[in-house]
This record gives C-alpha cells, sequence and structure tokens, in this order.
C-alpha cells in the first residue's frame, strides 16, 4: 500500500480541489494539506525500503509481468521524498506568492495532479505506463504555464509543449520497436529478454531512441532550448516547481534504463552519454555567464547542472552512480530554493533583471544570506552540499581515467561561480537604481510564508554538507542496487529471472 499512496494522496487531493473549485480557501488548505500528506507517504516509502528492501506492488493482484507494478527501489524512493518536500514547500509558498486569478482558474488542482504524474513516473515498473505518466506531467505542466495568459507565457509554453509532444512521439515509437522485439513493455521482464537476444545492434539502437527522448526531457545538449525560452515566462512558483523536480524526471528514466535495460553495449551508449554530460555542462554555464535575468541564468544553470548527473550515469562505476545520486538530491533542494529567493526579490525591487535590482543586501541581510547559502552550495563551495556532490563526482572521473569530463566539470565549477558572484554583485551589493520603486515585503503572515520554505530548504543544504555521511549512505546503497539489476529483476518477477 505504501507504494501507491504517493500517487493516490495528489490524485484524491487534486479531485477533493475540484470539488471545492468555488472555494479559494478550500483549495489552499487542501493544496497544503495535500503536498504535506504526500511528504509523510514519501518519507514511510523510504524508511519501508530502506528496511525491507525493494518493494513491489501489483495493480490489481496481476502478476509481473502480465500485470502492472509499482516498484520502489531506493533511487525511486528518494526521488518520490524529494518531491514531496519540493511540492510541500510550494504550495506554502504559493499562499503568498500565487495571485487570485491563477487560484481561481485551477492552480491547486494542476499542481496536484503534476505530482500525480511526477510520482507515476518514479515508481511505476512499467514502459508503457512511464509513457502515460509522462502525458500527464505534460497536459499538467502545460496548463500552468499558461496560466495567466500572457503573451510571453503563450511564446514559451508553446515551444514547451512542441519540443514534447516531438519527444512523446520518439518515445511511443522506441515503445512500439521495444515491443515488438520483446513482447513485454514489463522493465524488469525486459531486463532479463534483452540481455539474452541476439539483436543486440537493435537493441542499441532502440536505446538510442529513448536516450533521445529522455534527454529532451532531461534538457541535456543539444536538446535543452526549450527550457530557458519557458521556464522564466511562468510564476515563480510554478518556475521554482518545475526547475526543482521536471527535468530530474528525465534523468531519473535515464539512470533507470541505462543501469537496468541498456547495458549490452555499454562502452558505445555509456560514451555518447558521456560526451552529451561535457558538452551539456559546457553549453549551460556558458549561457548562464552571458545573460542577466535572475530566473534566466538560473534556468541556464540548470542544463548545466544536468550535466554533472549524467555524468554518474556515463562512467557507470559505483562511485560514479553514487556521485549522481548525491548530485541530484542536492541539485532539487538547492535550485528550488534559488528560485523562491529570486521571487523574494522580485517581490522587493519589481524586477528579474540584474540592471533593475540592487541593494538587497542592506535592505533584507537574511535574504542575502539564504541566497548565499544556495548559490554558493550550487557553485560547489565547502562546506555544502554541492561540494561533496563535485568531489565524488570529479575523484570518480579520476578513478576511471576520463580526464577530458574532469576537466569540463572543474571549469564548469569555476564559472558556476562565476555567474552566481554576477547575480550577488548586481542584485544584492551595488546601490538600487535610483529609480528602483520602493516595495517593502507584506508583514506578518505573508512574511513567514515566504521565507518558511525557503529557510527549510536552505537548511536542509546546510544540514546535507555539514552532515554528510548520512546522504552519502543512502546513494552508496542506491548506488549498489542500480548496479546490480538482479535485485530489482528478482523483486518484480518473484525470484524466477
Amino acid at each position: 500500500m505504501e507504494v501507491a499512496l504517493p500517487i493516490v494522496i495528489p490524485l484524491v487531493s487534486g479531485a477533493l480541489s475540484l470539488l471545492l473549485w468555488r472555494s479559494r480557501a478550500a483549495q489552499r488548505w487542501i493544496g497544503v494539506l495535500g503536498t504535506g500528506a504526500l511528504l509523510a507517504s514519501a518519507v514511510w516509502l523510504l524508511a519501508a525500503t530502506r528496511a525491507e528492501g525493494i518493494l513491489v506492488q501489483a495493480v490489481g493482484d496481476w502478476p509481473a509481468p502480465f500485470g502492472i507494478v509499482l516498484v520502489s527501489d531506493l533511487l525511486a524512493a528518494i526521488m518520490v521524498l524529494l518531491a514531496g518536500i519540493t511540492a510541500f514547500a510550494i504550495a506554502i509558498y504559493s499562499l503568498a506568492s500565487m495571485s487570485a486569478g491563477h487560484e481561481r482558474f485551477g492552480y491547486y488542482p494542476l499542481l496536484h495532479m503534476l505530482m500525480a504524474g511526477i510520482c507515476g513516473a518514479f515508481l511505476t515498473g512499467d514502459v508503457f505506463n512511464l509513457f502515460v505518466w509522462f502525458e500527464v506531467m505534460l497536459i499538467a505542466s502545460f496548463a500552468l504555464l499558461t496560466l495567466g495568459g500572457e503573451r510571453a507565457q503563450m511564446e514559451g509554453a508553446i515551444k514547451y509543449v512542441t519540443i514534447n509532444l516531438i519527444s512523446s512521439a520518439i518515445l511511443l515509437t522506441a515503445i512500439g520497436l521495444l515491443y515488438g522485439l520483446a513482447g513485454t513493455l514489463n522493465m524488469a521482464d525486459l531486463a532479463v529478454k534483452l540481455a539474452n537476444t541476439d539483436q543486440s545492434g537493435l537493441v542499441t539502437v532502440i536505446g538510442l531512441l529513448f536516450m533521445i527522448s529522455f534527454g529532451i526531457k532531461a534538457a541535456v545538449f543539444p536538446l535543452f532550448f526549450w527550457l530557458p525560452a519557458s521556464y522564466h515566462t511562468a510564476p515563480i512558483a510554478v518556475a521554482a516547481l518545475f526547475a526543482g523536480l521536471l527535468t530530474k524526471v528525465g534523468v531519473y528514466v535515464i539512470f533507470r534504463f541505462f543501469s537496468l535495460i541498456f547495458t549490452q553495449d555499454v562502452g558505445y551508449t555509456h560514451t555518447i552519454l558521456l560526451w552529451v554530460a561535457g558538452f551539456t555542462m559546457l553549453t549551460g554555464v556558458l549561457g548562464a555567464a552571458a545573460q542577466f535575468d535572475f530566473r534566466r541564468i538560473l534556468s541556464f544553470h540548470i542544463v548545466s547542472q544536468i550535466g554533472y548527473m549524467i555524468m554518474g550515469i556515463a562512467l557507470l562505476t559505483p562511485l560514479a552512480v553514487l556521485g549522481g545520486v548525491f548530485y541530484i538530491i542536492h541539485h532539487i533542494i538547492v535550485k528550488t530554493n534559488l528560485f523562491l529567493v529570486a521571487g523574494v526579490a522580485y517581490q522587493l525591487r519589481g524586477a528579474y533583471g540584474l540592471k533593475g535590482l540592487g541593494g538587497l543586501y542592506r535592505h533584507s541581510p537574511w535574504l542575502a544570506l539564504l541566497f548565499l547559502i544556495s548559490a554558493l552550495s550550487l557553485a560547489g563551495m565547502p562546506p555544502l552540499s554541492g561540494f561533496f556532490a563535485k568531489f565524488i563526482l570529479i575523484r570518480a572521473g579520476i578513478e576511471a581515467g576520463a580526464w577530458t569530463i574532469v576537466g569540463v566539470a572543474l571549469l564548469v565549477g569555476l564559472l558556476t561561480l562565476y555567474s552566481m558572484t554576477k547575480i550577488w554583485q548586481e542584485a544584492f551589493w551595488k546601490a538600487p537604481p535610483e529609480d528602483a520603486p520602493a516595495r517593502p515585503l507584506p508583514g506578518g503572515a505573508q512574511l513567514a510564508l515566504l521565507y518558511t520554505p525557503i529557510v527549510g530548504l536552505a537548511g536542509i543544504t546546510l544540514f546535507i554538507g555539514l552532515n554528510a555521511q548520512p546522504v552519502y549512505a543512502l546513494a552508496l546503497a542506491a548506488a549498489e542496487q542500480l548496479l546490480n539489476p538482479e535485485l530489482y529483476v528478482t523483486a518484480v518477477l518473484g525470484g524466477a529471472p
């Protein structure tokens, strides 16, 4: 039951929000309580998975590979927990930042629907149902992007949905070919049958199709252009949710597929992934260095940081996969928080462009401190979480003799620090523009609602950095499960792989 709860809870919350459509207050309460319940169920799921091993739930009591199964290994449980933390933080922040118009036009039902799609993608053990959950996410995210109906939003949403529909078409084609070859879409069954097939060339081609489709969703080089063109157009709470979670669903399925299903020609497929990782890091950070808008810098940084995660699965050593999982944990928390800080800066100065910002350090020193914690962590400064994430990956690269990607990772770390310094200099340190409007923050409960999620996420970042051993051990256990696919196969197929 605990495996299905992270999907059932947002579905029920979304349905309740629709039933109480006319009551904004009820929808806001359901938003917080529903995401809080999702977070609680995610904690339970991770604890159960850690204690009992890989958990499997057959939907409708049809056993695998004939029926639909939900599977929770440590990586899936970690991702669901991160989704719960992010959704709960966004629900609280939205109470003080989301406009009444957005709330009246279905913001909360769409938020719950998106979370159901994300958790479904993390927990499904079936490739076709993965496609279904992707479509649920696409519908919800497109609607969230267009809420408000501004011209920039529509342009960004059209780019977003067009490239994602192309991704879905490629994914559906790959699924059809995969079913024609193996006669099954259960992931564990595929791992067994593709390992024994004599058509390794066709398997590699299908694997590349999945890599392209998932690469678009993860925003890797050269398929990332839709992300910086769309994320900055959404309301800041929506942008923070997307920045933290959506691309990580693409990264998660790349980790899942290229450690469990497509491992027949690692020398070819994972070398491509390694090149993709390097170019994703470089192009993302160079794009960020050229921008002068708070949100667009952060959006390009999503791209560059995705490269680090792909580096982990591309090297496919225990330490590298561990580093990739650690990086995902660190990045979801930090990136979500940086967007939330950008939202508060906008409330103070009425602008996201760096030229329109300034003086935030003197005006709000606590906001400046919270920004620095996340920004320096993103850049990989010790002793924050990003330092350990980068250190593990770079050490893994050195041990694997992958000197080029190590050099790229170090260079991108320096350029990331440069970009964060630019935001600090322009938005926080310099004097405010003479014509900058005086926009004091709301006081009392509204201020607490804005700062509570930012303080909480910054606290998690500090905890990971100052107390990294538990997170390291969790990421190590997740990596060991990923690199031993027989554990997954045995758990799903019942000891008869």
